[in-house]
């Protein structure tokens, strides 16, 4: 890196650095615009679908799509074994995918960021209790620990979320404890202690700030872990039930035709594959501006 471009990003602002080393990163760049287009997709669903999600047209059933021999321009990517639109069903099925990410990230990040403040903070026992706990929930393969959650629970698109946001628990636990334990006996904390700050302000005012970063790019990787996981339990038949257009569902319900109708499994396999790449390049560029030590490098 040149001198002129060190002096350029001293006087920048944090947000114009990060923006600076994120965009360094081409993936990174694809994977942002990708996921916005998906996220706009979402928001606007009823606006652009040309059908409603679970409208059977039984005239229409497992019509090919539209450039070939048999298409119907009315059903872009064809229909279902029941003579739904499959653009519409994807195009809803991405508010579901989304849905799910915020939820189960939102779940794991909330309890995992407390939990490992306390264990980082506290240590002796409880540390030692809390860790042993998340070490057997880090035992066992993580979609096997999510069937067995959703089995006790009852299926269903809730159910499952909540599995899965406890499958990714120990990896936010962990990650804030051991950046907890750095940066407790740092001055600046000491500092604070002596001031007489009390432990909570320690902990989520002076502490935590610092230990964001790693943070965010693990929000990011687990956001499109619980895609993949929420359709592989909707795929099993333990996430969302039908008639819900939720991709992995959607795929569950089209394995039987695989060899006669290739159109009702490929297109939500790619809209799964899509949006879980594009997350994790999003989630690279992330970890590449927030790593003072790839800054540097």
């Amino acid at each position: 890196m040149t001198d002129a471009t060190d002096i350029k990003l001293k006087q920048q602002s944090g947000l114009g650095e990060f923006w600076y080393y994120f965009t360094r990163s081409k993936g990174a760049v694809i994977g942002l615009f990708v996921f916005a287009l998906v996220v706009l997709i979402a928001i606007f669903a009823p606006l652009i679908s040309p059908h409603m999600p679970d409208v059977q047209n039984q005239s229409m059933i497992l019509q090919p799509p539209a450039w070939m021999n048999g298409g119907n321009g009315a059903f872009l990517l064809g229909t279902d074994a029941v003579g739904r639109d499959i653009l519409s069903r994807l195009i809803y099925g991405s508010r579901f995918s989304l849905f799910i990410g915020v939820v189960v990230v939102a779940i794991a990040v909330a309890s995992g960021v407390i939990i490992g403040l306390i264990a980082g903070y506290v240590g002796g026992w409880l540390d030692a209790a809390i860790m042993r706990v998340m070490d057997v929930i880090l035992a066992f393969p993580s979609l096997l620990l999510a069937l067995v959650l959703v089995a006790i629970l009852g299926p269903g698109l809730m159910n499952a979320m909540i599995a899965i946001a406890l499958v990714d628990l120990p990896h936010f636990v962990r990650l804030t404890r051991a950046a907890v334990m750095t940066e407790k006996n740092k001055d600046y904390v000491v500092g604070s202690r002596v001031a007489g700050a009390g432990w909570a302000r320690l902990m989520f005012i002076t502490i935590l700030p610092n230990c964001l970063a790693p943070l965010i790019v693990q929000a990011t990787l687990a956001f499109s872990a619980a895609i993949l996981d929420a359709a592989a339990l909707g795929f099993l038949g333990m996430g969302a039930q039908p008639p819900t257009p939720e991709w992995g569902t959607m795929l569950a319900e089209a394995r039987e035709f695989i060899q006669r109708a290739w159109w009702v499994v490929t297109f939500p396999g790619l809209a799964i594959l899509i949006t879980v790449l594009a997350i994790n390049l999003m989630g690279d560029g992330l970890r590449d501006a927030l790593d003072p030590k790839l800054k540097r490098s």
